[in-house]
């Protein structure tokens, strides 16, 4: 029996896909040579663990002003880097509320920049208890956030059911007794719902 579901945000709910954003906004030599020469996904790391997104991306541009231009526009084009949502994900996590099935986001955001993406995607203001790295300054997928999600919503690991795209961070969640599946499409997320006895086919269309 499965008493919540937790949703990833990234990849799940939202895209995710900075390489691709950059590639269209500077072309594909520029957005390499970005990647290979700055880590941006280790600045996200920090910013996921409680650093502050815009004061962190300006001091990375002062520091690195050969990536200034690019280090910027991740502060300043936060939103359109996101605004690809995942339609089918976000009618998944209604037809649960619908049904009565309590549901939670486990994610890996910024404060500053969760709350711009709520703002900009009401349905992330939806989830019955919203776990946000940045705000509980610890993240995915090291053990304490995992603990800290059974400690305050009270339900046992085995009735957790968590949804994301990562192995890493599913790894910790299985090893803490969490059912877990690995979102590589909505399509096989919709699915793992129905298996579960969570929704319908046809409310998992």
């Amino acid at each position: 029996m499965i008493d919540a579901v937790v949703f990833d945000i990234g990849n799940v709910l939202i895209e995710w896909q900075p390489e691709r954003y950059y590639a269209k906004r500077l072309g594909k030599a520029r957005q390499e040579a970005f990647f290979a020469g700055y880590d941006l996904h280790g600045l996200m790391n920090e910013i996921d663990a409680g650093a502050p997104f815009g004061a962190s991306i300006a001091e990375a541009a002062a520091a690195h002003p050969v990536f200034g231009e690019e280090l910027l526009m991740l502060r300043d084009e936060w939103l359109p880097m996101t605004d690809h949502v995942m339609h089918r994900s976000v009618r998944l996590l209604r037809a649960l509320k619908a049904a009565g099935v309590p549901v939670f986001a486990l994610s890996n955001f910024g404060s500053e920049n969760f709350r711009w993406s709520a703002e900009a995607h009401p349905f992330l203001q939806e989830f019955d208890r919203a776990y946000i790295s940045g705000d509980m300054k610890m993240r995915k997928p090291f053990n304490e956030i995992y603990a800290a999600v059974e400690a305050d919503c009270g339900i046992a690991p085995e009735r957790l059911l968590f949804g994301d795209d990562r192995d890493d961070n599913l790894a910790t969640a299985r090893a803490r007794g969490w059912q877990t599946h690995r979102v590589d499409s909505e399509d096989s997320w919709a699915q793992a719902l129905v298996s579960h006895g969570l929704l319908s086919e046809e409310a998992a269309r």
